[in-house]
């Protein structure tokens, strides 16, 4: 929103002088449900100690969604999506995101994930990304965003050392106009070395087909209706 050099030196000098009192102003922003007992607390000494708005409570996901369907925002586009095929793309408005987060933190929810849990999302840049991290987000869960092309290999390394209790990906990926990529298949491979894995939810992107065990995996589509 800064709309000259003037206006940036300004908040630099701001900043500078009073660091609580600009941050404070900043932070006032966003939507907060509980408010903060101190600015920061900070000490470069040993041992050293950083503490920024202590006792204050806010949600990324309501501050990324709901708060904007609120202030009369909901028709407003919140995401605007491309595929790899140029005529393939997706305008999501505030409502469509609130709604689609909702429902995907209920299904994670009704899959058992709570908070502090990890949910490992092996998905490419498509909408169900944004709507898995916001719902994430929205019930505390850590999300680990992986990416889309690793193998199966570099997936177990990493869902192990987050313990991640469900993985979130699609059939297959996308590269330009092949649908190659075994995303699922991969998923598959990983699951038997990586324990803390107790469901895989799956997107259906390309429509390819896959292996769907019993007990362990869910289709997206499913789980939110």
């Amino acid at each position: 929103h800064v709309k000259s050099l003037d206006e940036y030196r300004a908040l630099a000098a701001a900043a500078q002088s009073d660091p609580d009192k600009f941050w404070a102003e900043q932070a006032n922003r966003l939507t907060w449900f509980q408010q903060w007992n101190q600015v920061s607390a900070v000490s470069y000494h040993e041992p050293v100690s950083i503490q920024w708005f202590a006792g204050g409570k806010l949600n990324a996901s309501y501050n990324c969604v709901d708060r904007h369907v609120e202030a009369g925002h909901g028709d407003v586009t919140a995401l605007i999506w491309e595929g790899s095929d140029p005529g393939e793309s997706r305008r999501i408005s505030y409502c469509e995101l609130y709604e689609q987060v909702q429902r995907a933190a209920n299904a994670l929810k009704a899959l058992g994930v709570r908070k502090g849990d990890r949910v490992c999302l092996y998905l490419q840049m498509i909408p169900e990304l944004a709507v898995a991290v916001l719902a994430c987000a929205r019930i505390g869960a850590v999300h680990s965003v992986e990416f889309g092309a690793f193998s199966a290999d570099a997936l177990v390394t990493r869902i192990n050392d987050s313990q991640c209790k469900v993985i979130i990906t699609q059939d297959t990926g996308v590269r330009g106009t092949k649908h190659d990529i075994p995303m699922k298949a991969n998923a598959d491979k990983a699951a038997p070395k990586t324990p803390s894995v107790e469901k895989i939810l799956l997107v259906r992107r390309t429509g390819a087909p896959v292996e769907m065990q019993s007990g362990r995996d869910v289709w997206l589509h499913d789980a939110l209706a």
